[in-house]
């Protein structure tokens, strides 16, 4: 607990008037956690600069920031700051270009495990990956635990934020890919054609992929499932399916 306190500090910004001068001076902030009922007083004006800034704003129970905050005194609120500045979906197209490859692109559906998001960010970044993209919301950001868990990975590989992940998946569709969920109802993925410019889509780590952004995927592949246990964890299905396209590259 102790060591997990101490890691989340070089990410959290605590306090009314740091969590102000920090939008103020344009750091890049994932979200911003409030207190339920404390949209009152100066609050009230930080949110105002966030909606402005479109930054995230969720309410939750004082008891998180609390945690979050590892003892130092919140005033009701906390803003996360990323560990690296988002890039663009244009910018993972440019590296794909730079190299002279078609793009291969990994796409996530609300990971919210850090861990599991970093982890993926290795080994995009090892399989020849251009490029991760995340929501905006109900998604793990770029915090200390994922740079950690990416061991690195998160200075090379751009991760791109978008505010609506169908309407991103329809624009890569758009852009030539052919965009591949990843599901358990599906295609064996040893037999899927991967070659070209290709996207895969990974769901949540509880609920999969969201309805409709498997409908708006060209295809649907699975992992065999021989054992009782009937998933596989997100980083680690993502990984296999990543070293697939590799491979057939």
């Amino acid at each position: 607990m102790e060591k997990k306190l101490k890691e989340s500090k070089s990410d959290v910004i605590a306090g009314r008037n740091p969590v102000s001068e920090a939008i103020k001076s344009g750091r890049n902030i994932d979200k911003i956690l409030i207190a339920k009922g404390a949209k009152t007083g100066t609050i009230v004006g930080i949110l105002a600069k966030a909606k402005e800034k479109k930054i995230p704003v969720r309410e939750v129970d004082s008891k998180k920031l609390d945690f979050l905050s590892g003892g130092t005194v919140h005033q009701g609120i906390i803003a996360t700051a990323s560990v690296k500045e988002y890039q663009t979906v244009d910018d993972i197209f440019s590296l794909a270009k730079s190299r002279g490859e078609d793009p291969f692109v990994i796409v996530l559906d609300e990971i919210e495990d850090p861990h599991n998001l970093g982890a993926i960010i290795r080994t995009a970044e090892c399989a020849g990956a251009h490029g991760v993209i995340i929501p905006e919301r109900r998604s793990a950001t770029l915090n200390y635990t994922v740079g950690k868990a990416s061991a690195g990975a998160v200075e090379y590989l751009p991760v791109a934020r978008v505010r609506n992940l169908v309407n991103c998946i329809d624009d890569l569709r758009d852009r030539g890919l052919w965009v591949f969920g990843a599901d358990m109802n599906g295609t064996d993925y040893t037999k899927c054609d991967f070659k070209g410019s290709v996207a895969i889509v990974i769901g949540n780590e509880g609920k999969g992929l969201g309805r409709l952004v498997k409908e708006h995927c060209d295809a649907i592949v699975s992992l065999p499932i021989k054992g009782h246990i009937d998933s596989l964890n997100a980083s680690v299905a993502a990984g296999i399916l990543m070293y697939q396209i590799a491979q057939q590259r």
